[in-house]
């Protein structure tokens, strides 16, 4: 049974920092692409990081470029969001997305119960 638990989120004033993580189990890891998104009430979940699970390969949100950072690692099967130099606008809920992209894992498509952050003085 595939599971996705996220970790790390809180209270931060702006400027500050945050690491959230997502732990993953009955994945393989290198078979997806891995994301970090987040939702605001009353809009759509948009996606702020993503990796590939077989290269190192990552994208950002034009608006977080330079303040966050993905990584994985394939061996503790998780994978982390560092947020520096956080805004109010960055409050949301995060999630941890799971894609599949291989022959074997495509189509699939798995979500974490969220995280909350938020960014206030």
């Amino acid at each position: 049974q595939v599971q996705l638990v996220e970790s790390g989120g809180g209270l931060v004033q702006p400027g500050g920092s945050l690491r959230l993580s997502c732990a993953a189990s009955g994945f393989t890891f290198s078979y997806y692409t891995w994301s970090w998104y987040r939702q605001v009430p009353g809009k759509e979940r948009d996606m702020v990081a993503q990796i590939s699970g077989s290269d190192d390969t990552t994208n950002y949100k034009d608006s977080v470029k330079g303040r966050f950072t993905i990584s994985r690692d394939n061996a503790k099967n998780t994978v982390d969001l560092q947020m520096n130099s956080l805004k109010p606008e960055d409050t949301a809920i995060y999630y941890c997305n799971a894609k599949g992209f291989h022959i074997w894992t495509r189509g699939r498509d798995y979500w974490g119960q969220g995280t909350q952050v938020t960014v206030s003085s």
